[in-house]
């Protein structure tokens, strides 16, 4: 959540850091604002609302310098206004700062503060690290902020401006992403990648705890302690354009239609010779062996992607597997040791629920294995193990291809350990390669016959309540159906199990709601079948979306079908995901909402 842009060079600051801001939009925000250092002063323009509110007061201020802050920001203390919105500036207006995060001692300090005569504008926590660095300012930047953020508890990336530093100015992480981006005699910080990749392909990913000092020639690091630190130099090998919508209307139906060829990426570098292989891997075939359970962590659409792959891996490798909320998994002192494996699951590589989950399950001893698309991340950067999606940048909010890209990777991970534990043969691995490496073709089916979809999400647009319903597998896919349609079109949605009907949810059902039946499993289709007689006799309305040899049969039942391509039903939820997000999407475009940039969340959560 949140963005970090700040610049430091001969352009002026000011394009540059609302090009940035502009480039974190999909991050989500309420509020958003610029400082920059000129002259000796900080002159500060910050407002609620979008970017679009901030460039209106740009026009009317004549904002020069050649350094600078920017920040979108999400609140957490105090609501969405222009006086909590970021940039704050220490009483005395000596020092500037943008921060993610959660300042969680915060009142501690404010009240110290108080007592030292430091006055305050706002009711945020980012207002105590201004003046907490002010208060420890003594003529070194690097040492007043590394002083401050020993006494400061909780998360952070920071970017620093002070009225005595012309030339620099100062950044810091501690569990909330930061890169720096180095320029030809210019540099950069930013809270993603694509804020700075105009600009440069060359960056260094910051770990915890770490300042960086930052002038136009050079980026120095530091501990916490002051010593020198040295990073390698990460080169991005992607371009601006796999940022930017290539002519789609949202980012999300960009997105939606790459689906194909991330799942391609995903597969293909890991197929070799009828073999799965994985690079760079130090689980060894022993520890998979003597494994006793696995763990799934992940929160959102990561966990749903977690549930199918419980399905998979318990039916392929017959070991036990638990899905868990990242949020939720520290906190019941989980019982998990040394003789368990345990997947983390995070499109971005950030969410700090699950970098905790992480870290609790690397502390009781577990081999930790993560599914990450961001390379160079922080839960990458501390997993034992890490497998890559390969989804390349998603840009709108609600997840569509990693979760795809998530699902696919799990479904090699459960061969692989499969054919490791002996209990997957020779004859089905080939079978479960063939039948992926035909999941492309088939999604592109799905994708050249988008209409009937949007036909069906035209009619039911004002739907005020919808319910998805769906049987093993397809409970599961049910889950991030009702998920992708709450996200983004703010429509009441809520997914069930079948059998769990008459166990008080068919009470909710009456004349004309709206009910989706994801019927993906040969062995349960026709209880699916009884599940849609069922609320259909209480008036219900039921889309089912189903392989093409049970269409006939669904028709049958249902109000309407969508057809999809016959596929093994373990894996089914890679093709049939896709008409569930296409529904999301349509519901939304057709009630006016921002696709990209839904109300109230962000892309990547960093805060607990």
């Amino acid at each position: 959540m949140c963005g970090i842009v700040g610049y430091v060079g001969s352009r002026e600051a000011t394009p540059v850091l609302m090009n940035g801001l502009k480039r974190l939009e999909y991050r989500g925000y309420d509020s958003a604002g610029i400082a920059i250092l000129h002259e000796g002063k900080i002159k500060m323009v910050k407002t609620k609302g979008r970017l679009a509110a901030l460039e209106g007061k740009l026009n009317s201020v004549d904002l020069k310098g050649h350094m600078g802050i920017g920040h979108t920001r999400w609140a957490t203390h105090g609501e969405p206004s222009d006086a909590n919105s970021h940039p704050h500036v220490s009483s005395g207006g000596k020092i500037a700062v943008v921060h993610n995060g959660i300042l969680e001692n915060y009142i501690k300090l404010k009240d110290f503060l108080i007592s030292r005569g430091y006055n305050f504008q706002s009711e945020t926590d980012t207002e105590v690290v201004a003046n907490l660095i002010d208060y420890n300012y003594r003529d070194d930047l690097v040492k007043a902020v590394i002083e401050t953020l020993n006494e400061m508890e909780g998360a952070y990336a920071l970017g620093v401006i002070c009225t005595d530093c012309p030339d620099e100015f100062v950044a810091a992480r501690k569990d909330s992403p930061l890169i720096v981006g180095l320029g030809k005699d210019e540099n950069y910080i930013a809270s993603d990648i694509p804020a700075i990749l105009e600009y440069t392909k060359n960056v260094i990913i910051l770990e915890d705890r770490e300042v960086v000092r930052i002038s136009a020639g050079r980026a120095e690091i530091f501990n916490l302690l002051g010593e020198r630190v040295y990073r390698e130099v990460f080169h991005v090998d992607w371009d601006v354009a796999s940022a930017e919508k290539g002519g789609y209307e949202h980012f999300m139906m960009k997105e939606i239609c790459e689906e194909p060829a991330v799942v391609k990426a995903a597969i293909s570098p890991r197929i070799r010779d009828g073999q799965i292989l994985f690079e760079n891997f130090s689980l060894t075939d022993e520890m998979v062996r003597s494994c006793e359970k696995i763990n799934i962590v992940a929160c959102g659409t990561a966990y749903h992607a977690g549930v199918v792959g419980k399905y998979a891996i318990e039916r392929l490798v017959r070991i036990s597997v638990e899905a868990d909320l990242a949020s939720e998994f520290r906190y019941r002192d989980p019982m998990v040791d040394k003789k368990q494996i345990t997947i983390i699951i995070s499109q971005s590589g950030e969410t700090l629920d699950t970098l905790m989950a992480l870290r609790e399950a690397r502390k009781k001893g577990s081999h930790v294995v993560s599914i990450v698309n961001v390379v160079g991340s922080s839960i990458a950067r501390e997993s034992d193990d890490v497998l890559y999606t390969f989804a390349g940048p998603e840009i709108a909010v609600a997840s569509t291809k990693a979760y795809n890209a998530q699902l696919t990777v799990l479904y090699l991970l459960a061969l692989k350990f499969g054919q490791i534990r002996g209990t997957v043969n020779d004859e089905d691995i080939r079978y479960y390669l063939d039948q992926l490496m035909g999941l492309p073709g088939n999604m592109e089916e799905i994708l050249r016959d988008k209409k009937e979809i949007q036909r069906f999400a035209a009619g039911h647009y004002n739907a005020g309540s919808i319910f998805f319903i769906g049987r093993n597998i397809d409970y599961a896919l049910s889950m991030e159906g009702s998920l992708k349609l709450k996200e983004i079109s703010y429509i009441h949605s809520e997914a069930y199990a079948g059998g769990e009907l008459k166990h008080g949810t068919i009470a909710l059902v009456e004349n004309g709601t709206l009910v989706i039946c994801p019927m993906t499993q040969d062995l349960l289709f026709e209880k699916m079948v009884s599940n849609i007689r069922e609320v259909k006799a209480r008036g219900a309305v039921v889309l089912a979306i189903t392989s093409r040899k049970h269409a006939p049969e669904a028709e049958k039942a249902a109000d309407a079908v969508i057809a999809i391509p016959d596929i093994d039903p373990l894996i089914a939820p890679v093709t049939a995901v896709i008409p569930l997000q296409l529904f999301a999407y349509y519901m939304s475009v057709m009630k006016g909402n921002d696709v990209d940039k839904p109300r109230n969340i962000a892309k990547s959560v960093t805060v607990e």
